[in-house]
């Protein structure tokens, strides 16, 4: 979700909020004024009828009309003296419209010039609070509609405004590439936070080339200082294995030793290549044909496992898979799935490389399911693992498959190690 349509989201749940407690707080606002004034306005009209009563008894004897009727009733004397005045809510049956109408009462008590006591009640027609109700929801309503489009389109423009160093920000950071130095960023603002923002990527920026740098320096500078003196091994032992006072035993332990230097010679280019991968140092990417590179690579790896008498069963679309990737990536990436296919087959087994224009998978025949959570990582040593073996194919595989924007996956079907590398959605 965007940080416009966000915020946009947020203000306007906090509106709505505040426009309901404010139609609630007017609407009783509303009402005790209301009641206020039909108080005052009955204890004035009270007032009067009572003054006029007490000039002329005979208004005792009289009624008023609908909009303000009154009566007067004789009480007892101690009623009198301990009469308490009322205001409350009533209503009336209106004869002409048949309903009910609401009106405010008032109850008093007044002392004649006889000495008498009477009771005064007087009626004042309200405002039907239902109605008043009604019509202060759809005022609110018809404001608050009005009150949230005003402020949308003004918040958009201001936001729009405010926002404007943010997407500059964010284009800059796209335009950044491991290997390559940072780009300069014109982001000029005068909000402090996004001045502050800016100013810290381009330094985050800065350090991670800087260290992506001293890291391609020291991988290939330990790569080139260690193979040297691994080669200089090699060809002594060689040397060594030529001498002829040598006995049977000190031929095996030459023979090992040359053998662990090989495979520390293997691990040292796999590591290399692996960190080279990881840090995004084969940039260049072209449309690279996998049907092709198999066309090529399976008569030389079936010629170096001849030996193991493996069936291969091969399956291909008309359309061929096509990845996006650094073509020397994907020669290694599809070498190491078919290569790990050979190498861990059973003698006499079946290897079966089907491809379709979205998917390659590579699948040999096993004993048992391995560890698909572990297989992928370096150096994990399965129960089937073979002597000379890195620990590294599998890995590399996968992380050239990330950075090629593929998903490479394992899978135990029907007694065969299944391996299916697909376009990521």
């Amino acid at each position: 979700m965007k940080l416009l349509h966000y915020t946009y989201r947020k203000l306007s749940l906090l509106l709505l909020l505040l426009m309901a407690l404010w139609g609630v707080l007017f609407y009783y606002a509303i009402m005790d004024e209301v009641m206020d004034e039909t108080d005052d306005t009955l204890q004035n009209y009270a007032h009067l009828l009572i003054k006029k009563a007490l000039r002329d008894p005979s208004v005792l004897n009289t009624e008023g009309n609908l909009m303000s009727f009154y009566t007067f009733r004789p009480i007892t004397e101690a009623e009198g003296h301990n009469y308490r005045e009322m205001l409350y809510d009533s209503t009336v049956y209106v004869e002409l419209e048949d309903e009910n109408e609401p009106v405010r009462v008032m109850q008093t008590a007044f002392r004649m010039t006889d000495g008498r006591f009477y009771e005064l009640t007087l009626m004042i027609s309200t405002l039907e609070r239902d109605d008043m109700v009604r019509a202060i929801c759809w005022y609110l309503g018809a404001l608050f509609f009005l009150f949230v489009i005003c402020t949308s389109i003004g918040i958009k423009r201001v936001l729009k405004d405010v926002f404007k160093p943010l997407h500059r920000l964010l284009a800059w950071l796209h335009e950044l590439h491991p290997g390559q130095e940072v780009p300069p960023l014109d982001n000029p603002t005068n909000i402090r936070e996004f001045r502050q923002l800016s100013e810290a990527a381009v330094a985050m920026g800065n350090r991670s080339y800087k260290a992506y740098t001293e890291q391609k320096h020291f991988i290939e500078n330990a790569s080139h200082e260690l193979q040297t003196p691994l080669a200089i091994l090699r060809g002594k032992v060689e040397l060594l294995a030529e001498g002829e006072n040598l006995t049977a035993k000190q031929m095996e332990e030459l023979d090992e030793i040359y053998a662990t230097l090989g495979r520390a010679v293997k691990l040292n280019k796999s590591l290399l290549l692996l960190s080279r991968i990881e840090n995004g140092q084969y940039a260049e990417t072209e449309n690279v044909s996998v049907d092709e590179i198999l066309d090529h690579l399976l008569p030389d790896l079936l010629d170096i496992y001849e030996g193991k008498h493996v069936q291969v069963e091969r399956q291909q679309s008309e359309a061929p898979f096509i990845i996006r990737c650094n073509h020397s990536l994907a020669q290694i990436l599809v070498t190491n799935l078919v290569k790990n296919a050979l190498l861990h087959n059973r003698e006499g087994g079946t290897l079966r490389i089907a491809t379709t224009p979205s998917s390659l998978v590579v699948a040999n025949s096993g004993e048992a399911p391995l560890d698909a959570d572990r297989l992928f990582e370096r150096f994990y040593r399965g129960s089937g693992r073979k002597k000379d073996s890195t620990g590294l194919g599998l890995a590399i595989a996968r992380s050239i498959a990330r950075s090629a924007a593929l998903e490479l996956h394992y899978e135990w079907c029907d007694g065969m190690h299944c391996f299916r590398l697909v376009k990521r959605d």
